[in-house]
């Protein structure tokens, strides 16, 4: 499973850092992505990292604010989200490729995900 954590309230031009803890034996060979959904819309795709987190992809719209990285002895992806606006206002979720799977924005490639946390940013 996944479990995704570090959300919460901000002002907008502040910054979160969301954790994302892996409780699957193949975590070091699957990709990690973020998604998130905003009330009324569809999830949409934020960032993606490799399975050797050589190979990151941004979302057009967070791209230069957020960063993925992955620590792969702990189990855990992360989203630095600095420089945060309004419209960034969501529910974030992560999620796991199968095993050596390409990364990439569709959700199709994820298998795994996690139960998502609420970021809130206020202008």
């Amino acid at each position: 499973q996944l479990q995704a954590s570090g959300g919460g309230s901000v002002q907008a031009g502040g910054s979160l850092r969301l954790s994302c803890a892996a409780s699957v034996r193949t975590f070091s060979s699957r990709g990690m992505g973020w998604f998130r959904q905003a009330p009324g819309k569809e999830r949409e795709f934020v960032a993606t990292i490799s399975w050797k987190g050589g190979s990151t992809l941004y979302a057009d719209s967070v791209k230069g604010r957020f960063t993925i990285s992955r620590d792969n002895p702990k189990k855990k992806v992360y989203l630095q989200m600095n420089s945060l606006k309004p419209e960034d206002t969501a529910v974030y979720y992560c999620a796991a490729t199968p095993p050596a799977a390409i990364v990439g924005r569709e959700m199709a490639l994820y298998d795994y995900w996690g139960q998502g946390t609420q970021v809130t940013v206020s202008s």
